[in-house]
Order: C-alpha cells, then structure tokens, then sequence
C-alpha cells in the first residue's frame, strides 16, 4: 500500500509540477511578447522622437527665411504699387506739359488765374457774397485779392523782427 500511495504521490506531484512548469512557460511567454512589445514601442517613440526633433529644427531652421520672404513680397507689392502711381503722376504732368506748350492753353489760365484782360476787352468780376465770408473764414486778410496779401507778406518780410 506505500506503493500504492507513492504512485499517487508522485503523480500528484507530477501533475503538480507540469502545472507549475506549464505556468512558467507561459509566464515566461507572456513575459517575452510584452518585453517585444516593449521595444518595439521603444524603437518606435525613438524614431517618432527623432522625427519630431527632425521636424523641429528645419520649422525652426525655415521659419525665419520664410517670415523674411513675406514681408519681402510684400515690400515688392507695395514699391510696384508705388511705382504705377508714380507713372500715372508722370504720364499727368507730360498731358499738362503739353497742354501748357499750346500757347491758347496758357493765354487762358494766366488769364483766369490772374483775371488779366487784353488790350480792347472790358474785365468784369462778378462778386459772390458768400466767397467773402468763406475767403473770410480761412484766415484770408480782410477778404481782399491774392495779390494784396501777397505785398504785405513781401513787406512784412523786409521788416525785422523785434
């Protein structure tokens, strides 16, 4: 009968034992698929982390040269802007230019500017009540002609001050 118990002793205990060597293999493998696992993510967070320090540095790198790029094109729009208005004042003043070198032209702007009357004509000049008040209004001396201001200026000029 010790044999007997023996026997099932020792199956007991090989059962038990299978069982426990059967938990350590598959201890042992989950153990081996998560440390995989494991640095497989490890590779792959560093080459994410280098990817983004990659990244990083040439946003860095180009972000200076990009901002100096814009703001040059926008000097560039800004100048030709300036440019066209500068051509279109030019091409202006050659159309009045040539208008002035037409000798009826500058007859009849010296005359209206000067009120001027060749020799034979009666000059008249009509008066509007309301550009006296507004010559007025503007600091004009007294409401009197261009002209009459411009003496006392030149008068004024040769006095000195004390």
């Amino acid at each position: 009968m010790a044999g007997r118990v023996r026997d099932r002793d020792r199956d007991r205990f090989s059962t038990a034992t299978r069982l426990r060597l059967l938990g350590e293999q598959t201890a042992e493998r989950v153990y081996r698929s998560q440390t995989r696992r494991q640095a497989r993510r490890s590779r792959l967070t560093g080459r994410a982390a280098l990817l983004a320090l990659v990244l990083c540095t040439l946003v860095v790198a180009l972000a200076y040269p990009i901002r100096q790029y814009v703001s040059q094109r926008g000097e560039i729009a800004d100048l030709q802007r300036r440019q066209q208005e500068a051509q279109s004042r030019v091409d202006r003043l050659r159309d009045e230019k040539a208008r002035w070198q037409d000798d009826s032209y500058a007859e009849q702007r010296i005359r209206d500017r000067l009120h001027l009357v060749m020799p034979g004509e009666t000059g008249y000049v009509a008066r509007d009540p309301d550009a006296a008040k507004r010559t007025r209004s503007e600091g004009d001396a007294k409401g009197r002609p261009w002209y009459s201001n411009v003496w006392d200026g030149v008068d004024k000029a040769d006095r000195p001050d004390n």
